[in-house]
């Protein structure tokens, strides 16, 4: 009879640590699925907030673009209803200016040698009108287009071109024997400059 207690006290803590065992396995398991599915959710959390950077980061690429091809004024107004109307200005001032000989000038050197002399002027060009209330329209071969008074109205436009004209000049002058040195053949530049009344629009 002691025996048999015995025995049975035995298969009683036998079963309670069988079922401890199971409890604790369950809870381990429990704990593994918790912890897979935080880093989980963790992984796929990073993945949409690298995903959303990448979104706002061509975002602003997209408006960095829009407003370096437009007027500030006219990318707003066409990201916010899609399309833009054209405006009279009943006084604004255009500059054009073009470079002398230049169709010989291009046929005299390698293509890369003219757009690299191209860039280097127009990006000058682009510094210079930074300075002022003047909108780059656009440039067409050896061209380049601006305008004063359009699409912000100012009654300085025409002194702000002729500044930004005469500086233009200079900076002929000044620096385009530094950097491409004397043995070069340099461009000279016309410039036309008109004040009047405009139709602007995209």
């Amino acid at each position: 009879l002691k025996n048999q207690k015995a025995a049975m006290e035995l298969a009683e803590a036998d079963n309670r640590r069988h079922v401890l065992l199971l409890v604790v396995a369950m809870i381990v398991i429990a704990l593994l699925f918790v912890v897979v599915e935080y880093f989980r959710k963790r992984r796929s959390n990073a993945i949409l907030k690298s995903k959303n950077e990448e979104i706002v980061q061509e975002k602003e690429k997209s408006e960095n673009l829009l407003l370096n091809i437009l007027p500030d004024t006219v990318a707003e107004e066409l990201k916010h209803s899609g399309k833009t109307s054209s405006a009279r200005y009943e006084n604004a001032t255009v500059m054009f200016t073009d470079f002398k000989g230049f169709t010989t000038f291009a046929g005299n050197n390698t293509p890369e040698d003219v757009v690299s002399m191209l860039d280097y002027y127009f990006r000058a060009f682009d510094r210079i009108i930074s300075k002022y209330p003047i909108e780059k329209i656009k440039t067409i071969g050896d061209a380049y287009l601006c305008v004063s008074g359009v699409p912000e109205e100012n009654e300085d436009h025409a002194l702000h071109i002729i500044h930004a004209a005469m500086e233009f000049q200079d900076f002929m002058r000044e620096n385009a024997a530094k950097r491409f040195g004397s043995g070069v053949e340099l461009l000279q530049m016309r410039i036309g400059v008109h004040t009047g009344p405009v139709v602007a629009g995209v």
